[in-house]
């Protein structure tokens, strides 16, 4: 049909076709693109050309330049017609490029409500039925865009400040009615819809986040070591949290997000009742505190919070918490158990959180150690004022508030006991008043009685506060140990729990749950034990024996008497074993009281004679497990070795080295004679040759047979070569004069007693000779020889590690050092504890003495009427040293004789 070259054509014509065909395709696409860009140019440029046109106009209604007193007065316009235009810049309102803007409209609007004129307040429009609606969300639309920027603004920042306090401004006005002037007078008619409409606005923005961004702009302002809010603007934003509680009635829902977002900012009521006490007290009439307890004690709220607050925030709600029902007491004191039940749950739910030792996934709280949850460096800032909030919970006045019903039983007991002591020399009406007191005599207290939960739930609460606020231990120790009615109650407590203080109880209740020590009832020993313990550790031998400070000796001894059965029982009885015990909080405090009430005894002793000894176990019996290699017995004997008489202790250590010689063949037997090691000694030179031939050898040839060859001074051996003899002679003597302080290894005190010496390093390799020294001494001691080497007890401490102990106190050894010192430090203990008595500061008295070139124009020092007139002192006195003045002061004008 066609030709090639017809062919060729036809290719020619179709790829030419094809061409055309996408040539006008392309066309077509350009022209469309074209009509796109132009129409989306032209969209921009109606929307731009409509925004300028709507930010000309709103300009033009707020640029108006402020009064020369600083106040904003615009020209203002029928409010119909601001109302559209606002509706027009919210509808081009850019976040950031508007802010200014939005500032000065919050301004304009304010400037409105102060205005009685019907037709330019704001609020006018939503009196036309036809835009009352809109007008509420254009409101609504106004006020978040506040709560945005407030979120976003910095309270340090003194720009910030001022644009911050109109958004603060606007909120307060648009909730409430009470700023509207309009319906003030006549119009008071409207008062009850507005206010209705204000609710319904501030449910929206509860709705949107009004509290989390409150949160936000009060930690940024207060998690700092300088808050940076004023008084009036932490007002504003209390007053604004506050709003919606009060309209909603304290509902479950609001209440549960001011807990969350408001009492949790860091020391928030700290803040207040030092910058806005007047918002401390709206929170005290409106039972802030009280409703915030019953929220918590509920279970479905608590789990609600728990999960949402975060560990550092938990604390920060416990501090405010505290702080809170301190101020307001009526509150505390009707809800007294809910408030230590919520305590204790919140400390649970800290210490949640809190690592006993440092990883890589702990961070450092200053508050809580050892924190599983990283802490912001506001929050670390803020701390100082949490811990002051946290100080409220151990203070006195808490104290006697939490401990109420047991002040109030004591004090009824006393009165009791005061009565039978009165009773006792009236003859014939002895039996009488006996009977008739009878009905009213205290019974002993039981678990399950008022009295004992009562007590017991404080005890549990602080001591959920030692274990959870680990960095404030021992504030919260010192801080109960030295409340002057804490001890005696608890003590009290414990005597009428039975005879024994209740050991029975005690036993009985670990008999039923062995191991376990979860009965509120170990609170309370626990804590007597921990702040009994604290404060016996401070008393000097006066305040302890001859004052008899909170306890007397009768009380101690009963004291120890309990403490040493109970520890000895639970062990000995197997109601523990040895790794709970070891780490149970109430056998050890248990444990470290003993053992304090132990060495005050050994230092003088006030127990009659054997008190320590426990005679319900025979020393054949523990013998005998000892030799069976029960641990009890061997926890015991290291433990409270104090309770077998020291003969037997000394039977169980020479048995004890006799089975190691036995054992390491140094025993000598028919069949064979131990090695034995030969050394050789100069007379002139003890102790050098016997370091050198000695210092060296292993632990095992110094526990064996050493023999000893004399050489005397003309270079001849001496006859006799026996370990019994000639070493102990040879031991004696190295001891006699390495403890000589001429050699200056050792030094003595004032009472001839050794500890080494400071200026030791002078002898050439000391640290070797005070080795040597030991190991002369562990031989002596090893063999049975008895040598007299005064040590002071001060160093004895060091060396048996006692001052690593709980129970150590570096005050009770300080006179085997320097007794001057420490008779000095005791009776300025005394002058101040006196004072302290007295209510006096030392300050002011101390004053007093250093002024003495100011005297009255009798010739007397000055004095303060606080302090009993002690100082007043005739002129020939003026020059007596400070001692002799106070001690002449204090008893001329009150018979206190000081030493």
């Amino acid at each position: 049909m066609f030709s090639k070259v017809d062919a060729h054509q036809k290719n020619s014509f179709l790829e030419q076709t094809k061409a055309q065909r996408e040539e006008r395709a392309l066309e077509k696409l350009r022209e469309k693109s074209a009509i796109k860009i132009q129409s989306v140019y032209r969209g921009y440029k109606s929307r731009h050309d409509l925004k300028l046109l709507i930010r000309r106009d709103i300009e033009s209604l707020l640029n108006k330049p402020e009064a020369e007193d600083g106040e904003y007065t615009p020209n203002f316009k029928p409010a119909l017609e601001v109302y559209k235009l606002i509706r027009g810049f919210l509808f081009t309102y850019s976040d950031g490029e508007d802010n200014q803007h939005l500032e000065l409209l919050c301004r304009y609007l304010l400037a409105t409500m102060d205005s009685d004129n019907l037709k330019v307040s704001y609020v006018s429009v939503a009196l036309l039925k036809q835009f009352v609606l809109p007008w509420i969300q254009q409101v609504k639309d106004i006020l978040w865009k506040c709560v945005i920027r407030l979120k976003q603004s910095k309270p340090e920042n003194h720009v910030d400040v001022k644009m911050m306090m109109v958004y603060l401004r606007m909120l307060i006005t648009f909730t409430h009615t009470a700023t509207w002037k309009i319906i003030k007078g006549k119009g008071e008619g409207l008062t009850a819809g507005m206010n209705q409409l204000c609710n319904n606005i501030m449910g929206h923005l509860n709705n949107k986040g009004l509290y989390p961004a409150l949160q936000i702009l009060l930690v940024r302002g207060l998690a700092r070591s300088k808050p940076a809010f004023t008084k009036t603007s932490l007002s504003a934003v209390l007053t604004i949290s506050l709003r919606p509680l009060l309209a909603a009635n304290f509902s479950d829902n609001l209440l549960t997000l001011f807990v969350l977002n408001i009492l949790s900012v860091p020391a928030l009521v700290h803040h207040l009742s030092t910058t806005a006490p007047d918002c401390l007290t709206l929170l005290i009439t409106n039972r802030v505190f009280k409703r915030s307890l019953d929220l918590l004690t509920n279970e479905q709220s608590t789990r609600i919070i728990f999960n949402s607050l975060e560990g550092n925030y938990a604390l920060c709600l416990l501090a405010n918490l505290i702080q809170l029902g301190y101020s307001e007491l009526e509150g505390l004191v009707e809800n007294t158990n809910s408030f230590m039940t919520v305590t204790i749950r919140l400390l649970d739910k800290c210490k949640h959180y809190v690592q006993n030792k440092r990883s890589n996934l702990t961070h450092w709280h200053p508050v809580l150690g050892w924190f599983s949850q990283q802490t912001d460096q506001g929050l670390h800032e803020a701390m100082p004022f949490v811990v002051k909030q946290l100080q409220i919970l151990w203070c006195s006045k808490m104290v006697r508030l939490l401990f109420l019903e047991l002040i109030d039983y004591v004090d009824y007991a006393k009165e009791i006991d005061s009565q039978k002591a009165a009773s006792k020399d009236r003859g014939i009406l002895k039996k009488a008043l006996d009977k008739a007191s009878s009905k009213n005599t205290v019974s002993k207290i039981k678990l399950g009685s008022t009295i004992a939960q009562s007590t017991c739930l404080p005890c549990a609460l602080y001591q959920c506060a030692m274990n959870t606020l680990s960095q404030l231990r021992l504030d919260i120790v010192s801080g109960l140990s030295y409340n002057e009615i804490l001890l005696p109650i608890l003590w009290r407590f414990l005597c009428d729990m039975g005879p024994n203080c209740g050991l029975k109880v005690f036993l009985d209740l670990l008999q039923q749950t062995p191991e376990s020590t979860i009965h509120p009832v170990f609170s309370l020993l626990t804590l007597f034990s921990e702040a009994a313990s604290n404060y016996i550790c401070t008393l000097d031998h006066i305040e302890m024996f001859e004052h008899q400070k909170l306890f007397k000796v009768e009380d101690y001894i009963k004291m120890s008497e309990f403490l040493n059965l109970f520890v000895f029982r639970v062990i000995w009885g197997g109601l523990m074993s040895i790794n709970t015990a070891s780490n149970s909080e109430v056998f050890t405090s248990a444990r470290g009281l003993l053992m304090i009430l132990y060495e005050s005894d050994s230092r003088r002793n006030y127990a009659p004679r054997d008190h320590w000894l426990i005679k319900d176990v025979k020393p054949s019996s523990f013998l005998s497990e000892l030799d069976k290699g029960r641990k009890p017995a061997q926890f015991i004997l290291q433990k409270i070795p104090h309770i077998i008489p020291f003969s037997e202790r000394v039977k169980i250590f020479r048995k004890s080295v006799q089975k190691e010689r036995e054992v390491l063949g140094l025993c000598e037997s028919i069949s064979a004679t131990p090695q034995s090691t030969l050394i050789t000694v100069h007379r002139s030179r003890i102790v050098e040759d016997g370091y050198r031939q000695l210092a060296q050898l292993p632990p095992r040839a110094i526990k064996g047979v050493i023999r000893v060859r004399f050489i005397n001074e003309q270079g001849l051996d001496e006859a006799g070569i026996d370990q019994d003899g000639v070493f102990k002679e040879f031991l004696e003597e190295t001891i006699t004069k390495v403890f000589d302080p001429s050699l200056n290894l050792f030094k003595v005190t004032s009472e001839q007693k050794l500890y080494p010496s400071s200026t030791s390093y002078i002898q050439e390799n000391h640290l070797f000779l005070f080795e040597f020294v030991g190991k002369m001494l562990a031989k002596a001691v090893y063999e049975g020889i008895i040598v007299e080497v005064p040590f002071a007890p001060f160093f004895l401490t060091q060396i048996l590690g006692h001052s690593f102990s709980s129970t150590y106190s570096s005050l009770d050894e300080l006179p085997s050092l320097d007794p001057d010192l420490a008779k000095n430090l005791t009776y300025i203990k005394q002058v101040f504890s006196f004072f302290q008595d007295t209510g006096d500061t030392v300050g002011s008295v101390l004053k007093g003495f250093f002024n003495i070139k100011k005297r009255d124009p009798v010739g007397r020092l000055p004095t303060s009427s606080t302090c009993f007139n002690l100082l007043k002192l005739p002129n020939y006195q003026k020059k007596a040293t400070l001692r002799e003045k106070l001690k002449y002061a204090i008893h001329s004008n009150t018979g206190f004789e000081l030493s």
